[in-house]
């Protein structure tokens, strides 16, 4: 009674964890709760957690993730929390049920979104939902989860679509539920690294293969192609390109920090990446890692190393957000640990940091 007549976060922290503590004791002696005890826990319940504070309601989460006594309406409640408290919630509750996933899906932010996606063992009418609201970032997650209930149907949407989401490719040409019939059309949409993956999984025959290839982009030049085949080679040719200006830029002593900004402006993702990995002495898997990642803060010790100022930052990050999806994740409060990476510290130091960081990701 002292502790909840207590107004302070510590003692309030203390009555939910033993609440919490007589819970899964009386779940341990398989003894089942009575609904009026049952109802009276999930009002207080209900009333601390609304009332506590963002460390808590953290700490919180990661002790009722895998609880299947938790009520389940703070489940659904902690669900649709800011991601980072939500996080453990999507990805391991089993008081989650499919309708309350895809209400999820529609209530929740992308972030959430993409969580839901990830989540292990994700059934399919879940699956389903997903794949019928078409986003891309959500798709892309979903496609690189090898545990989700995906139907032969489903492999099939994903497969079709990954024809302009590219971001789709690769975890499709890795998935284990990939067929040999999807696997030829997923071999002329991809680059020459997949295509090799692509023919040793699924023994290809390489010369029906590359004579597929070639028919489709004979095609796409002619413009009387039924399917919406990118030229891949076309694709790698530009990257190249790409790689060769960002060399040319830095060798000429061009490539400088206001360049990712403007390269940002003109939607150019893949060229932010070369120039931040350029600038910074990363490799564009780090950097790519990084705006893949819930984490802008890594993002941003990515950016200090390279000169950006701490005021030029939230301007990247939305551009990144927009052209990737609504990653990097974070939210919000994203934003405000992003802002630490600016400290006190030399460029040298945050390029060390980021190299440190980005490889736990």
């Amino acid at each position: 009674m002292k502790l909840a007549r207590s107004r302070e976060p510590g003692d309030r922290e203390r009555l939910l964890t033993g609440i919490i503590d007589l819970c899964e004791a009386g779940q341990a002696s398989g003894e089942p709760t009575h609904p009026d005890i049952q109802a009276l826990l999930n009002s207080i319940f209900m009333t601390l957690v609304v009332e506590a504070e963002r460390d808590i309601r953290h700490r919180l989460a990661e002790r009722l993730a895998d609880a299947d006594w938790a009520p389940s309406a703070l489940i659904n409640i902690m669900a649709l929390d800011e991601i980072e408290i939500a996080r453990p919630i999507i990805a391991r509750s089993p008081v989650l049920q499919d309708h309350d996933l895809i209400r999820l899906l529609v209530q929740a932010t992308l972030e959430h979104q993409i969580e839901i996606a990830r989540r292990p063992r994700l059934p399919g009418a879940v699956v389903e939902a997903i794949i019928s609201r078409d986003e891309p970032a959500v798709l892309t997650a979903l496609a690189s989860n090898d545990t989700a209930e995906i139907s032969p149907a489903a492999m099939g949407q994903l497969v079709d679509r990954s024809r302009d989401v590219v971001a789709l490719r690769s975890p499709l040409a890795r998935h284990p539920k990939l067929s040999t019939d999807l696997a030829e059309q997923l071999y002329l949409l991809v680059g020459r690294a997949l295509r090799d993956t692509l023919l040793s999984r699924f023994n290809l025959d390489s010369g029906k293969m590359q004579a597929a290839v070639d028919d489709a982009l004979r095609a796409a030049h002619r413009g009387d192609s039924e399917d919406d085949i990118a030229p891949v080679e076309q694709d790698e040719d530009r990257e190249e390109m790409e790689r060769s200006l960002i060399e040319k830029l830095d060798s000429a002593g061009q490539l400088r920090p206001g360049y990712l900004l403007r390269v940002l402006r003109e939607s150019r993702l893949q060229l932010f990446v070369m120039a931040l990995a350029r600038l910074g002495k990363f490799e564009s898997a780090q950097v790519r890692r990084a705006i893949d990642s819930s984490r802008p803060e890594l993002l941003a010790l990515a950016c200090s190393a390279v000169g950006i100022d701490r005021s030029v930052f939230p301007t990247i990050l939305e551009h990144v957000r927009q052209l990737n999806g609504g990653r990097p994740g974070g939210g919000e409060e994203g934003v405000r640990r992003a802002a630490s990476a600016f400290g006190p510290f030399t460029p040298d130091i945050a390029g060390m940091a980021f190299r440190q960081a980005v490889g736990q990701v």
